[in-house]
């Protein structure tokens, strides 16, 4: 398993249990009731066939989780590669109790078969097996319920809002509202109208949040692109934060930004009268500060400013190596003349490396400045390439490692060829 898909396997398991290891103090019912509605759920687990976790699983994850990612990186499994289907047999007795039996549950229908067959099967495996044919339809009321975060940054609301058409470059282009909002106070932490709502601008206003107002202990999203890449998970992952998706067609658990949206259109948009990109954010800038998070909440009863800072103790600022988390990774094999392709430029990197498979990890904004890593360990920033000096390069032929270069005012006349 190659690290990428390691990283990806140890984000997705964080975003399982970040509600148990980001410091939020929750009792004993609360735990249990977490762990039963995960294990419950249904889930899309990278490079896996299961849909299921059991209540032991993320435990054993919360037990091994650290406070760093790479110790929720999986390790490989001794039985990669087994067989798990049912012969035809048994499948036509599953169908057979669960026809028989259709209120009964998939433990029941366990204990049913394994007494018939003298087998053991597991809950997962009978369970896609009675969902891939349609035989798991017990539909439920859902409980809905109110909630607010306890504490200032305890959770955050993020999405995005269709804004007003404005002028660039003698064209109208339509913005986009992105905004994020702390649920325990309904302080706006950072948003602002862009002419994209993609990957970049999100994480663009996510850092101001971050500088601003500190971290997070639970971002709350929707299903866009966006929010459903990989690097926004990564993102989130390595700053402790546990990143939370809106389930689909479900917009209830939003209830509190979208309201804000509302607000938004009928107090301000209405009464703008600018036409550039750069008029309605400054009047934007000035509506937000100087009269919504002034006024006085009418579901708070305080002024959102007034409710968030009140507990400033409960507040986790930024690491001062806030951007090296936004970093983007790329996956690179290192060639034989020591060279590293991204994005079109030619990096060199250590003689060490020649024929691994590294990371590079760097600024979409800044990728000149590139930083390799080799199996979790750092060895600095490329370098580009310069034709002209490697040109005066001797390099020997038992020593790869002894490189000097000879300048230009040099007596060194020449060299034999390797």
């Amino acid at each position: 398993m190659t690290e990428q898909q390691k990283k990806e396997i140890a984000v997705f398991r964080f975003g399982v249990i970040g509600e148990f290891v980001t410091g939020t103090d929750l009792d004993y019912g609360e735990k249990e009731r977490l762990l039963q509605q995960k294990s419950a759920r249904k889930w899309s687990i990278p490079y896996s066939g299961r849909t299921r976790l059991s209540r032991s699983t993320i435990l054993g994850w919360i037990r091994h989780y650290n406070g760093r990612i790479e110790s929720l990186y999986p390790k490989d499994r001794a039985d990669q590669g087994k067989s798990r289907s049912f012969d035809d047999e048994t499948a036509s007795l599953i169908i057979k109790l669960r026809l028989d039996k259709p209120d009964a549950t998939v433990d029941t229908l366990i204990e049913s078969l394994q007494k018939i067959t003298c087998k053991t099967y597991s809950y997962s495996s009978v369970y896609r097996f009675l969902h891939s044919r349609g035989l798991m339809n017990n539909a439920r009321p859902e409980d809905r319920r109110k909630f607010e975060a306890q504490h200032p940054n305890d959770l955050w609301q993020s999405d995005v809002m269709h804004g007003p058409k404005v002028l660039v470059q003698d064209k109208q282009r339509k913005t986009y509202l992105i905004a994020i909002m702390d649920d325990h106070s309904r302080l706006i932490t950072a948003a602002g109208f862009y002419l994209s709502e993609n990957l970049k601008t999100y994480l663009t206003v996510l850092e101001q949040a971050f500088l601003s107002r500190g971290l997070p202990r639970k971002l709350y999203v929707d299903n866009g692109p966006a929010f459903r890449s990989h690097h926004l998970k990564y993102v989130s992952a390595s700053l402790s934060i546990a990143l939370i998706h809106a389930r689909p067609y479900k917009p209830q658990g939003k209830g509190k930004i979208e309201r804000w949206f509302r607000t938004v259109r009928l107090q301000f948009l209405q009464k703008f009268t600018g036409k550039t990109l750069q008029d309605l954010n400054t009047a934007f800038d000035k509506w937000l500060n100087d009269f919504y998070h002034q006024r006085e909440h009418g579901s708070t009863g305080e002024s959102p400013f007034k409710r968030f800072t009140s507990s400033m103790e409960c507040i986790r600022t930024a690491p001062p190596d806030l951007k090296d988390h936004f970093r983007k990774t790329a996956r690179r094999k290192v060639a034989k003349d020591r060279t590293i392709t991204l994005n079109g430029s030619m990096f060199e990197a250590p003689v060490a490396l020649i024929g691994r498979h590294v990371d590079v990890k760097y600024h979409e904004n800044t990728p000149q400045k590139a930083e390799v890593v080799y199996k979790s360990k750092s060895y600095g920033f490329l370098t580009p390439v310069d034709l002209s000096v490697n040109c005066r390069v001797k390099r020997h032929r038992w020593n790869e490692n002894d490189i000097r270069i000879f300048p230009e005012s040099s007596d060194y006349k020449g060299g034999q060829l390797l």
